[in-house]
């Protein structure tokens, strides 16, 4: 079964059903249970058009569903327009339903939560760890979501940023590895900046660009995870790297800064340095000051406090730490790594365990394990 191939033609199918006149709620349900017939009998026998079977199948399933409503009989009538099995539209219209998605009727976040579980493929739990919010907490906002443009004609799409932000996220949830979506997020953030003369836009691009051009030397052989200060810099994809170089540069010059131009401005410093020793983390705290300025997001302030250690000393970047929230993922885990770089060994080392503990993944929980370990191991008894 070729997992890869129903996600990628998922947004497609689920575009034409879009475009044939069923809601977004309906036909996201009708498109699920064409996926799950494909899983129960393409093994046996894939078609010669994949795309058009799962849409011959989904249509039937939303009419089906259509007609189990008293409510709404009036839908019949579009039996008459089922589509005839062969040949479907190649048409790509993956980027338009994210802005349709986003609907004026929706806040934005919950526009993204549910974009990124209907178009982008990520399930409840990895939406809720971006967002930093029970499991729980976000099913309740996707299906209170889907209920609000249940019936709602997509006609009025959302905005730009909030079309960034999910592309943000699903990069991002791309580039842990837990499921690959990073190249389908520089996909289609290329197409938006093409389409729109947009700063942030370019920002994201050239954000995705300088973190993707690092992705090779991220793991090693074994696939454990590989820090950036020990990652082999020979490695990484200069050319991609100067054209994310290239693209930030002409947005900065525009004097419309954003959220994502200051995070690729870090990211261009990190790719700048030759080695890891050479790292202007000086600048980079600059930069931080402005991105909390920006957001003042939680997160940033976790990741300044890092660039403070580096900057000014582990103890100034233990200060900086002390002022947020241990409940922030991967706060025991720079606790560690600042106590370390202090030299308190033997409170590193149990911070790193704690960490391991709180890890959202198994190669990062892997990563925080082997570092108590060598700690310990380094230790006298």
């Amino acid at each position: 079964m070729n997992e890869a191939l129903l996600r990628s033609l998922t947004p497609s199918v689920l575009g034409i059903l879009v475009r044939r006149g069923a809601d977004f709620a309906a036909a996201e349900d009708a498109v699920q249970d064409a996926l799950v017939e494909a899983v129960r009998v393409w093994p046996d026998e894939q078609p010669r058009d994949p795309k058009g079977w799962l849409v011959t199948v989904a249509w039937r399933r939303f009419l089906d569903a259509t007609r189990a409503e008293a409510a709404r009989r009036r839908r019949e009538d579009r039996v008459d327009e089922e589509p005839v099995p062969g040949p479907a539209p190649a048409t790509d219209d993956t980027l338009q339903l994210y802005f349709l998605c986003a609907h004026p009727s929706l806040t934005p976040s919950s526009a993204v939560a549910l974009t990124l579980r209907a178009v982008g493929g990520l399930t409840t739990r990895q939406i809720a760890q971006a967002y930093l919010v029970p499991e729980a907490t976000m099913a309740q906002r996707i299906s209170r979501a889907k209920r609000t443009v249940s019936g709602v004609r997509f006609d009025q799409p959302g905005d730009v940023a909030t079309v960034l932000r999910v592309l943000y996220l699903v990069f991002n949830e791309g580039y842990s590895g837990d499921v690959d979506l990073a190249a389908e997020a520089i996909r289609l953030t290329r197409q938006l900046a093409a389409a729109i003369d947009h700063p942030e836009v370019a920002g994201l691009l050239a954000l995705m660009l300088l973190h993707h051009a690092r992705r090779a030397s991220r793991t090693a052989p074994d696939g454990s995870l590989v820090p950036l200060a020990e990652q082999d810099r020979g490695r990484w994809d200069t050319a991609m790297i100067a054209e994310g170089v290239e693209i930030l540069q002409a947005a900065l010059v525009r004097d419309r800064l954003g959220e994502f131009q200051a995070q690729a401005a870090v990211a261009a410093l990190h790719a700048d340095a030759r080695t890891a020793e050479e790292t202007d983390w000086v600048q980079i705290v600059e930069w931080y000051d402005e991105l909390a300025g920006l957001t003042d997001s939680p997160v940033v302030r976790l990741n300044r406090a890092v660039a403070v250690g580096e900057a000014d000393g582990p103890r100034a970047g233990l200060a900086e730490l002390a002022a947020l929230s241990d409940s922030l993922p991967r706060h025991t885990a720079v606790a560690a790594y600042l106590h370390e770089r202090d030299g308190d060994l033997e409170t590193a080392a149990r911070l790193y365990a704690e960490a391991a503990h709180k890890a959202p993944t198994l190669a990062e929980r892997a990563h925080l394990t082997r570092q108590a370990a060598r700690l310990n191991t380094g230790r006298p008894g």
